[in-house]
């Protein structure tokens, strides 16, 4: 018998399909967790992210970091189509009214 998976919690972190395609955020905020490792990626630590984002607590941030670590591969993904800027120069070319 295998041992089962363990499901983690963290707290602060939900997502909703209508903020963000359903991205994984800070409660009550339209901050994702892409947001902040996008930070963290940028050399800022937890004192320097509450800087710029001054209404979120420090154990909101731990925990978006916390959920980071813990999936850093899917959310890598996020930020590396999010930064594409060949992507995004074809869909301003694609939308409507262009």
């Amino acid at each position: 018998m295998g041992v089962p998976a363990k499901k983690y919690v963290y707290p602060y972190i939900s997502s909703n399909p209508d903020i963000s395609n359903g991205e994984p955020l800070i409660d009550g905020t339209r901050i994702t967790v892409r947001t902040i490792a996008g930070y963290y990626q940028m050399g800022m630590n937890v004192d320097e992210i509450l800087s710029s984002l001054s209404h979120l607590k420090a154990s909101q941030v731990h925990s978006a970091l916390a959920y980071y670590f813990d999936h850093q591969y899917e959310i890598d993904e996020l930020l590396k189509e999010n930064n594409d800027i060949d992507y995004w120069k074809t869909q301003v070319r694609n939308s409507p009214g262009n």
